[in-house]
């Protein structure tokens, strides 16, 4: 199948979720909503073609505040197929072109990453989150990396799992390629590339497989915010192998 055609379906896939978020989502309870959009983004991938491989135990329910590694514009449909969750996005993609409507409508949190009070309104709104019960995922790199090395994490979003004496569980993804099972730069997402650009370069790529590899969940036992986020660091390290 050409990619042009995947492109093609992905936008009808993406258009019939903008039109469940805007007519069904009025009708239904919160666990229907969250079904629904596990399903879509299985789907997606699905459509795609990008093999959904999921190691270790999703969460079950909240309050737990899921951190991962940050590779690619699909991370939020890999971690939505594996366990619905309440995701913090930077600002910028409230506004991309049908993606920010999903997005807004599966209820994520958006975030200037450049203004520390900004920070810290959204902060509090993930405290709420989790204090209501729900699971929030966050990227704490805060940008992007190439898949070689997982990024410093920025400690400030902790402070909400700290407030709200939550647990964090440790989540790491992976893209690769399905053939040699080695790292696939298809799906990478960094510096100054346009979504379409890697888009384009994702489903002309050698068939993918997303992997997603859950760790243990584990509270903060005493440690502040820098600490814990150092050690949730390395804890998705060692889960990506």
């Amino acid at each position: 199948m050409s990619a042009a055609w995947r492109i093609l379906r992905a936008l009808a896939h993406g258009l019939a979720g903008w039109c469940t978020i805007r007519f069904l989502f009025p009708r239904l309870s919160e666990p229907e909503r969250h079904a629904h959009v596990q399903a879509w983004a299985a789907r997606m991938l699905q459509v795609l073609a990008i093999e959904l491989r999921v190691e270790g135990q999703p969460p079950v329910q909240g309050p737990l505040l899921l951190v991962a590694n940050h590779l690619s514009w699909l991370d939020i449909l890999v971690v939505h197929a594996a366990r619905h969750c309440r995701f913090v996005a930077k600002s910028d993609v409230r506004h991309w072109p049908l993606i920010g409507p999903l997005a807004t409508g599966a209820g994520t949190l958006y975030i200037e990453r450049d203004k520390r009070r900004d920070a810290l309104r959204v902060v509090h709104h993930m405290a709420e989150s989790l204090r209501a019960g729900e699971i929030v995922a966050v990227f704490p790199e805060g940008t992007t990396g190439d898949g070689t090395r997982v990024l410093p994490f920025h400690a400030n979003l902790f402070q909400a799992a700290l407030s709200a004496d939550a647990p964090v569980q440790p989540v790491a993804l992976r893209y690769v390629d399905a053939r040699t099972g080695k790292d696939s730069p298809g799906p990478l997402y960094l510096g100054d590339e346009t979504l379409v650009a890697s888009l384009w370069r994702t489903l002309n790529s050698p068939p993918i497989v997303a992997e997603i590899r859950f760790g243990q969940p584990e509270t903060a036992q005493g440690r502040d915010r820098r600490r814990w986020a150092h050690d949730l660091r390395a804890a998705v390290a060692a889960l990506r192998g």
